[in-house]
């Protein structure tokens, strides 16, 4: 089976939820300000050219990886990378890295991180492999200043 990537639209958000809220992993990683429409509607705006979906070719309604990144003019992150389970391992997460590190390149991105659970064993592996080490000198952290987004973990 073969795979295309294109840019993702706002239009494509009921199917990119479906495949978030499809593996635990990801859905766990959502919240309902940021994820939601509306959410994903202001990261697009603010990102258009570096946020990227895979789909079966001939099915272009057919999401099966998306990736979103984003940068600030100097660094970038990687906020959502999800590969829907039953297309695993056949390649489509490192095609949506790729593209998405060419795309922030290009806007002249030096420097990407990402942030992966501890337990996520596959996809701390994935980013090793990726070229992305891991960083032991810092320490993150956040606060939510919407009460229905949750503190901490």
């Amino acid at each position: 089976m073969d795979y295309s990537i294109r840019r993702v639209t706002i239009d494509d958000y009921d199917s990119i939820y479906s495949l978030w809220i499809s593996t635990e992993q990801s859905e766990r990683a959502l919240n309902p300000v940021d994820d939601s429409k509306a959410g994903i509607e202001r990261y697009l705006n603010r990102n258009p050219a570096t946020c990227f979906l895979a789909y079966e070719n001939n099915k272009p309604e057919s999401v099966v990886g998306i990736i979103l990144t984003g940068h600030d003019g100097r660094r970038a992150i990687v906020h959502h990378l999800c590969v829907d389970k039953d297309h695993r391992r056949r390649g489509i997460a490192h095609m949506l890295v790729e593209q998405a590190e060419k795309a922030l390149k290009a806007e002249g991105i030096t420097k990407i991180f990402g942030l992966v659970f501890k337990d996520n064993d596959s996809a701390n592996s994935f980013w090793e492999e990726q070229g992305y080490s891991l960083r032991t000198d810092i320490n993150y952290r956040n606060k939510s200043l919407d009460t229905r987004v949750k503190q901490g973990n």
